[in-house]
């Protein structure tokens, strides 16, 4: 009878590695072609390709978090510099949309000009403004015409919409125009929709001028417009002016208190005309003597009473 030694080492006997390691492989191969053959395994197989699944998914997961990680600041920069890109080209498309604009509104202004009804006895002379007053209390423009171009202290300026000023200094090259706003520069104006005359005043603001001494009992309403009446051989007869928008009367007051707005853009336009060839008007006659006389005779009375 075997001790329990020699029954352990029998039991423990088996094949060996090489022998092992044949049989797996032809049971191996075996199976391999009993399912390519028979296809018996595929449900087996797509069972363990479920209960795999997780944890493949977790073995890729840290992989797909770094490449995802990479991506995004990759992209990140990306947009950054396309923001920065596309900020600069709107910047500058802003910037040639405005120059556009501008450049509309100057051929828009010259065609105006040009279409302006020629009269026979008056020439123009396109200018173009070049300086504005440094004064703020003043309203007054610099053109680039002057003594070179036959320009004469006197003429009219006016653009497309009505009078602008008149020329009251040249210079050789260039020439100053004073603005019909200008503080206390009048021009002789008459109602367009009765021919009253009156007189306009500057108020030393671009966007206002004043009718003075104008009784309370005047013929004169909201949105009249008033234009040149050509009184004093200075401004052209029937050029727009101004537009009447405010009247105040009281009552206690023999004048009424008249605010007109200008037609004419004497603080938008950089292109004007200039007006000559008026007409010479004869000169004013001198007072006539007997008025003077009799004012200095009321002085000499005056002067023995006392």
């Amino acid at each position: 009878m075997l001790d329990n030694t020699q029954s352990f080492q029998f039991f423990n006997r088996g094949p060996s590695p090489a022998v092992r390691l044949v049989f797996f492989a032809v049971l191996s191969l075996l199976l391999l072609f009993v399912d390519a053959r028979y296809r018996y395994l595929e449900s087996t197989r797509s069972a363990l390709s479920v209960m795999v699944s997780p944890i493949q998914r977790l073995a890729t997961m840290p992989g797909e978090l770094w490449q995802a990680m990479g991506n995004f600041f990759v992209t990140q920069r990306s947009l950054v510099a396309e923001n920065n890109a596309l900020h600069q080209q709107h910047e500058r498309d802003a910037a040639l949309i405005s120059q556009l604009q501008a450049l509309q509104q100057e051929n828009q202004q010259l065609r105006n000009l040009a279409l302006l009804p020629q009269r026979g006895e008056l020439i123009t002379q396109l200018a173009e403004v070049v300086y504005a007053e440094r004064d703020v209390f003043k309203r007054k423009v610099l053109i680039n015409k002057g003594a070179d171009a036959n320009v004469q202290t006197g003429q009219v300026v006016m653009d497309d919409g009505g009078i602008v000023g008149q020329v009251t200094r040249v210079y050789p090259w260039l020439a100053e125009v004073t603005l019909i706003t200008e503080k206390d520069h009048a021009v002789p104006v008459q109602v367009l929709r009765n021919g009253l005359r009156t007189i306009v005043f500057g108020a030393g603001d671009t966007s206002q001028l004043s009718l003075r001494y104008m009784p309370v009992s005047s013929d004169i309403q909201n949105g009249d417009v008033l234009v040149t009446s050509g009184i004093d051989g200075i401004y052209p007869p029937g050029i727009p002016v101004a537009k009447v928008v405010k009247i105040e009367r009281d009552a206690a007051y023999p004048f009424a208190r008249v605010s007109c707005l200008p037609v004419a853009g004497v603080d938008k336009y950089r292109h004007l005309l200039i007006l000559s060839g008026l007409p010479k008007l004869p000169e004013r006659p001198p007072e006539e003597p007997a008025a003077a006389d009799a004012d200095k005779g009321t002085k000499i009375k005056s002067k023995r009473k006392n």
